[in-house]
């Protein structure tokens, strides 16, 4: 294959897989890596404007497109946007000439400190981006991977035998390991020099669990799309200030409009394109920053708090509502679960506040309880209870599919 050329990656995850990712990375062919569990029809959808010239779809082609050459990545993955909104977007980096490989890697390695004795849990599918990117950073560190997927069980196993020392996730997967342990007992977990989570807002007593049972300053939180990385923040910054997300990665800047649309200026190297999509492009640009619609705040420290997403606003009776807000004031009733908020039609004030409830909570007890914490543009005027919410596998709320 020519150097440029693209290659759909559409099996499961596997070390195999990482390898095959690195090796037409160093050879500047861009994988884009796919759910392999997706129909004809969305492969067809997602895959037409970005034209492979290569399909993966058994691990004989898998092993086929990868060689031996094992340099510097010279290209980021053509990871596809969430697509909880829509259809995909290809995210292309382009790509890089040597010292902007190098000055790549060397970001990764300097923020997470990937070194030849770190053991990677993989526990999200290799498909998205923040778990390719620990994976592969952590080998191109000289370290190895441990491949468990979300499983409690396989994860647990994996943690007393493997002794894994990172290991990125996602909120969902700390409830469920939480859960387990709850009934089995915590293992061991002095291994661990590095935790992190992103992908979706964490719970608050989550958050307070995760600090707690692993060892002291191990434990990130870190806000980032496919498109590119904001922050990082240690939790015991969270601690002190809740809510945040942190302050800019190093090498990074931020800036936010007046409306509170969240800007960072990054690097040649972290410079990307909706591939077929120029006037997206051109509106996620503005000189060397780029932004993803999300909204926030910003502290006089820099710690950044979100508020949500431009396209989730809600707007009722002409009060901007941000769902995220209302989202962390109902989970943290005891009797929540889980809790998605979205603007469902309304007939007096273009749209109402809904409310989608995972829990035992009643309509009556939570609207008692937004009563005392929410303004009322902000409180639900309707409300639904499901067993489980649409969310993609990293987390994210499917929007699209709430209500």
């Amino acid at each position: 294959m020519q150097e440029g050329a693209r290659v759909a990656l559409l099996v499961p995850g596997s070390q195999a897989y990482v390898d095959a990712v690195w090796s037409l990375l160093a050879r500047g062919i861009f994988p884009i890596p796919l759910d392999p569990r997706l129909t004809a029809g969305e492969r067809e959808r997602i895959l037409a404007p970005l034209q492979p010239d290569v399909l993966v779809t058994t691990e004989a082609e898998l092993a086929a497109v990868t060689s031996a050459d094992r340099g510097l990545p010279r290209a980021r993955p053509m990871h596809c946007t969430s697509g909880t909104t829509g259809i995909p977007k290809g995210v292309d980096s382009g790509l890089l000439d040597d010292a902007s490989a190098a000055a790549l890697v060397a970001e990764e390695r300097d923020a997470w400190g990937f070194g030849p004795d770190d053991v990677n849990l993989v526990l999200s599918p290799l498909y998205h981006s923040a778990p390719l990117r620990f994976g592969l950073g952590t080998l191109l560190a000289g370290g190895r991977l441990a491949i468990t997927g979300p499983d409690p069980v396989a994860v647990t196993a994996a943690i007393q035998r493997e002794r894994p020392t990172t290991m990125f996730c996602v909120p969902t997967h700390l409830q469920r390991l939480f859960a387990h342990w709850d009934i089995v007992g915590v293992p061991d977990l002095s291994s661990f020099r590095l935790v992190a989570h992103a992908g979706a807002p964490c719970p608050t007593d989550v958050k307070h669990r995760l600090i707690e049972l692993f060892p002291e300053g191990s434990t990130w939180e870190f806000y980032g799309a496919t498109e590119g990385q904001f922050t990082a923040c240690r939790s015991e910054e969270w601690l002190t200030r809740p809510g945040t997300v942190g302050r800019a990665r190093p090498g990074r800047s931020l800036t936010l409009d007046a409306d509170g649309t969240i800007w960072c200026t990054v690097p040649d190297y972290a410079r990307f394109t909706y591939v077929g999509d120029p006037e997206k492009t051109a509106a996620a640009w503005r000189g060397d920053a780029f932004s993803v619609g999300d909204l926030g705040r910003m502290d006089a420290d820099g710690y950044l708090y979100l508020d949500g997403r431009r396209t989730d606003l809600i707007i009722s009776g002409g009060v901007n509502v941000y769902p995220l807000e209302v989202e962390r004031v109902l989970g943290e009733h005891p009797g929540v679960d889980d809790v998605a908020g979205g603007g469902g039609p309304g007939p007096d004030w273009g749209q109402r506040v809904t409310a989608v409830v995972v829990g035992t909570a009643s309509e009556q007890d939570l609207a008692a309880w937004a009563r005392e914490r929410l303004a009322p543009p902000k409180r639900p005027k309707a409300w639904r209870f499901t067993d489980v919410l649409p969310r993609t596998l990293t987390g994210k709320v499917r929007r699209d599919q709430l209500l």
